[in-house]
């Protein structure tokens, strides 16, 4: 597992292009996977304040609207009818038109991340690893292990305590906080 060493996070936000850093930024705030951060209009419960979708396994998830996650929503409304997240194509190439707004795919988010990776001059860090940077925090901050499971919707408390290397206390002993029933 690998957390953002200091300075990346910098780096990385100096190098971001502005349309997509909304989606890089709900990336970091909800620890989601990858796939799991494709968000469509429809799934976003501003009333209840928070986001249903599937997730891994086919598992239904719920993702707080927190402040946040929603100050990170809220400016793309009107931006696409059905998809939360879009990038503007810098130049005409096929059915993209310059300047125009188009819901930011799978494999565009993966070849932006090659590139961004390269400007920044961060290696080593793949995508999924905001999600560990996300739950090794969350435990270091909170040293809750159950808030941290329900946080990344892990499906076994066993998967979670992956994420107990944070509380180690430099002496190589490790005390594990205690799982909530």
């Amino acid at each position: 597992m690998r957390e953002l060493a200091s300075g990346e996070a910098e780096r990385i936000d100096l190098a971001m292009r502005d349309d997509y850093e909304p989606f890089f930024a709900f990336a970091r705030a909800t620890g989601l996977r990858l796939r799991e951060c494709f968000l469509s209009w429809p799934e976003v419960d501003w009333d209840s304040r928070e986001i249903i979708k599937t997730g891994k396994g086919g598992r239904r998830i719920t993702i707080p609207l927190t402040s946040t996650v929603r100050d990170i929503l809220w400016p793309l409304r009107g931006h696409h009818a059905t998809q939360v997240f879009t990038f503007v194509a810098k130049r005409t190439i096929g059915e993209y038109v310059e300047g125009r707004r188009y819901p930011i795919t799978y494999g565009g988010l993966k070849s932006q991340w090659r590139c961004l990776r390269k400007r920044a001059g961060v290696e080593g860090f793949r995508f999924h690893d905001f999600r560990h940077d996300f739950g090794s925090k969350l435990l270091r901050e909170t040293q809750n292990l159950k808030l941290v499971q329900r946080a990344m919707n892990h499906a076994s408390i066993t998967t979670t305590t992956r994420y107990a290397h944070v509380l180690d206390d430099g002496s190589g002993a490790r005390t594990l906080p205690a799982v909530p029933e």
